[in-house]
C-alpha cells in the first residue's frame, strides 16, 4: 500500500465524505481531532478502493462506525470483505456500532486509546533496574 495511492476522484469523494458525516460519526470525530488521545487520526481516508471512517497511521489503526444497513447480510458480508482487505495491508480494524458512539462515547473512545497505546512516543519505557550489588557505595 503506498502513501500516494491518490486520484483525483478519491481526493474528491474523500472531501464530499467530510463534508457529509454524520452526527455519530461528528460526535466520535470531536473526540479523536486535534490528538487528544495522543496520535492524529484522519477522517474518511482513502484506502485502496474503501474510504474508512476513521485512520490512525501512527497506530495502523482503522476504526469503523457501522450503521442498521451493517445488521443485513449483504452489509455483514462486505464487512467481512472490507475487514480482509484492510487487515491484508497490516491494519488492525476496531467496528463500533453507532448506537454504542451515542450511548458510550466513552467505552467506546477508551477502547481506542487503549488499542493506540503501544504506539505512543511519549510513552516511558520501565526503567532496567540494576542487578543485585550494582549499585554504587556512597563515598565519605
Amino acid at each position: 500500500m503506498t502513501r500516494f495511492d491518490r486520484t483525483r476522484a478519491k481526493t474528491e469523494r474523500a472531501r464530499q465524505l467530510r463534508r457529509d458525516m454524520t452526527g455519530v460519526e461528528k460526535k466520535l470525530w470531536s473526540r479523536l481531532t486535534n490528538a487528544q488521545l495522543g496520535v492524529s487520526f484522519r477522517r474518511q481516508h482513502p484506502i485502496g478502493p474503501y474510504f474508512v471512517d476513521f485512520y490512525c497511521a501512527t497506530a495502523r489503526l482503522v476504526v469503523e462506525l457501522d450503521g442498521d444497513q451493517h445488521g443485513f447480510d449483504a452489509g455483514l458480508a462486505a464487512d467481512v470483505r472490507r475487514t480482509a482487505f484492510l487487515s491484508s495491508k497490516g491494519l488492525r480494524v476496531l467496528r463500533f456500532w453507532n448506537n454504542e458512539v451515542v450511548t458510550n462515547i466513552d467505552g467506546v473512545v477508551e477502547t481506542i486509546w487503549l488499542a493506540v497505546q503501544p504506539f505512543l512516543s511519549n510513552s516511558t519505557p520501565t526503567p532496567t533496574l540494576p542487578l543485585a550489588g550494582g549499585g554504587s557505595e556512597p563515598v565519605d
